[in-house]
């Protein structure tokens, strides 16, 4: 598994969501949903670079007492992750 090769630490987090989430569930509705998920935070553990960027997004944007500079960053945060989703193996 490549979470557990390239991103060990996301597998407890993964491991727990799986078993929350879809476990033994007949329904593999939220199957697509969750690998998209895992995926957009494997491809942000790959790049240290971006992970630290988008945790300084998130924390500015909690603190900020300025609505419009707090939007700002959250959409620059959203667009981040949005790109990182669309990554494929190996980018």
């Amino acid at each position: 598994m490549a979470i557990q090769e390239h991103a060990p630490h996301l597998l407890p987090d993964f491991e727990a969501h799986w078993k929350r989430v879809i476990g033994d569930a007949f329904n593999i509705t939220p199957v697509p949903a969750f690998m998209r998920l895992w995926w957009t935070q494997y491809a942000i553990a790959r790049n240290p670079v971006l992970d630290s960027h988008l945790r300084d997004l998130e924390a500015r944007a909690a603190k900020s007492e300025d609505p419009e500079e707090s939007i700002r960053l959250l959409e620059e945060y959203s667009r981040l992750r949005h790109e990182a989703a669309e990554r494929k193996p190996g980018e």
